[in-house]
């Protein structure tokens, strides 16, 4: 079991559907027009599709996508790294479209990027359109289809072809710009030794103007400590010290009377002691303080080289310690740019890196190749195409490219006797839309997404051909989901479960509902496909009897119908 629950709510022309899917072989039907298509659109907008408004039910404000899959081995982990809820037992996926355009998505809960959900689709649903076979003319489509057969992960050749183009350009810049590189080496060093005399250091800037600052204002300085000390210790009884002395005398006279006193005499002896550590240390600063006009008129020198090296290079004098780490820094990037000896080994690693991961993918498309056109080649026989041929040819390119060294192309001889050719020059429709059914089955066998979906893939064909195309996805539903949106009743005669989509016109607009049938409902659906709107007797015989054919589970030995849950 895979998709367990799909909800819409004012999709294109759903008011609202709440649908269970089953394990095994699901067939979808209606009449042209109702909306057959609209559940696989769904899918693809809540696996990150592209959006629009379009997509909204006329008149409403926004659409609204849900889909409850079961946790698919191996994505706990994603989620986790992620940072999305890894441990329930059931992966909700959510989107919403306004009448704007304007698209919001969640997992499990959380906002997520619609680049999450495509990532996280590889796990859940695998589709394939009505126009798959157009897909099978195109070069990377079909590359990526060996390659995903061939299980060859391209993750790692992309990096080394790219590690491989900029280690190139590299060497090809180093020596096209030799001259460039020698001129700018040596405005650096130049511009080095001019700040190197200098030698400028961090925070020096800001020392050299305190300093500065103190030496202009020595004589200041002095005259102000020489007469603060004066003011506290002077000879005449005006001094700052005699007249606190004073005060403490006073205090502690009286203090054994008035024990008040007692407190403001221990401050008043802490203020005097304080006072006094001040003249000391004023003392102490006026026989070290002296006017040095030499040291000024050094700092002088000094502040002006800052300021002519600042006002040379355009920047404040504090950048100047930064800036002279900066061009050395650029030097020893310039001097690794102008090993070009250093940058040839670099290029020639990298290379030598990507012929073994080219390599390593041609080995497995070599040996997948033969595999995938045996196995198709074996379905087209089934499909109305006896005798024909598939071939996957590989040819050697001209240059190595980041996908490899060798391009891939499907060849196919639709009958007995022609010539396989490409794909493109089939002139078929039918056979294009049986062979591309061939493919999606045989390489959807392989997939890791547990739901399949088929959307009308068997036009073109009918009759017998019809009835092994249902076959055919009557055998994948047993061991994977399977949904096939279809127009032949042979087909979903041998489906397992049963989906009829019909349309509803009322003068408040046009619906369309999905609901499951069986029994008599089913054999009526069957029968207008087989015969129209106007129901026979024989049509209704016959639809009876296709449905109660035996099924592939039991021309197998009765093995069961039901995928595997």
């Amino acid at each position: 079991m895979a998709l367990r629950h799909l909800s819409l709510r004012d999709f294109v022309i759903v008011d609202a559907l709440e649908l269970d899917l089953e394990a095994g072989f699901t067939a979808l039907t209606g009449e042209t027009g109702a909306g057959k298509s609209i559940l696989i659109d769904a899918l693809q907008l809540v696996l990150g599709g592209r959006g629009d408004a379009l997509w909204v039910r006329e008149g409403q404000g926004r659409c609204d996508i849900a889909a409850e899959f079961d946790v698919p081995a191996g994505a706990s982990e994603w989620l986790a790294d992620q940072g999305f809820d890894s441990g329930a037992d059931a992966l909700l996926l959510r989107r919403t479209i306004d009448a704007s355009g304007k698209s919001r998505a969640w997992i499990n809960g959380s906002a997520a990027t619609l680049t999450q959900l495509r990532e996280l689709s590889e796990w859940l649903v695998d589709i394939h359109g009505q126009h798959a076979w157009q897909s099978l003319t195109r070069p990377a489509a079909v590359r990526a289809l060996l390659d995903g057969y061939a299980g060859a992960d391209l993750r790692a050749l992309q990096s080394a072809w790219d590690a491989w183009q900029q280690a190139k350009a590299a060497l090809a810049t180093a020596r096209g710009a030799q001259d460039n590189l020698a001129r700018e080496r040596d405005r650096l060093q130049w511009q080095i030794g001019e700040l190197d005399k200098l030698a400028p250091s961090e925070n020096e800037w800001d020392e050299l103007n305190q300093r500065h600052t103190r030496l202009a204002n020595a004589q200041a300085l002095i005259d102000g400590a020489s007469s603060a000390a004066s003011i506290l210790e002077g000879d005449d009884e005006g001094a700052a010290l005699a007249c606190l002395h004073r005060a403490l005398a006073q205090l502690q006279a009286l203090q054994d009377i008035e024990p008040e006193f007692r407190a403001m005499a221990e401050v008043l002896e802490a203020t005097i002691a304080q006072a006094q550590d001040t003249v000391h240390g004023l003392h102490a600063y006026l026989r070290r303080a002296d006017v040095d006009p030499q040291a000024l008129a050094a700092l002088d020198d000094r502040l002006a080289l800052w300021l002519s090296l600042a006002r040379r290079y355009r920047r404040p004098p504090e950048e100047l310690p930064a800036l002279l780490t900066s061009w050395r820094q650029e030097l020893t990037a310039l001097d690794a740019s102008a090993d070009l000896e250093q940058l040839e080994t670099a290029a020639n690693q990298a290379a030598s890196v990507y012929v073994s991961e080219a390599q390593r993918i041609s080995t497995l498309r070599s040996t997948a190749a033969p595999q995938l056109a045996a196995a198709v080649t074996d379905s087209m026989q089934t499909l109305g195409m006896q005798g024909g041929v598939f071939q996957v040819a590989l040819d050697r390119l001209d240059a190595p490219s980041a996908h490899g060294q060798e391009s891939v192309q499907f060849l196919v001889a639709a009958h007995t006797g022609s010539a396989p050719r490409a794909i493109d020059r089939v002139a078929s429709g039918g056979e294009l839309s049986r062979l591309a059914l061939a493919i999606a089955v045989t390489t959807s066998e392989l997939g890791s997404a547990n739901t399949l979906v088929f959307d009308e893939v068997d036009s073109g064909v009918g009759g017998a051909v019809a009835s092994t195309v249902g076959r055919l996805l009557q055998r994948l539903g047993q061991d994977r989901q399977v949904l096939c949106v279809t127009h032949l009743p042979q087909v979903a005669a041998c489906a397992d479960h049963h989906l009829l989509v019909r349309k509803q016109t009322a003068p408040s607009g046009t619906t369309s509902s999905v609901a499951p049938i069986d029994s008599d409902a089913r054999t009526r659906e069957i029968a207008r496909m087989l015969g129209g709107e106007r129901l026979s007797d024989t049509s209704l015989a016959h639809a009876e009897e296709m449905l109660q054919a035996p099924s592939l589970s039991t021309q197998q030995g009765g093995r069961s119908r039901k995928a595997r849950a």
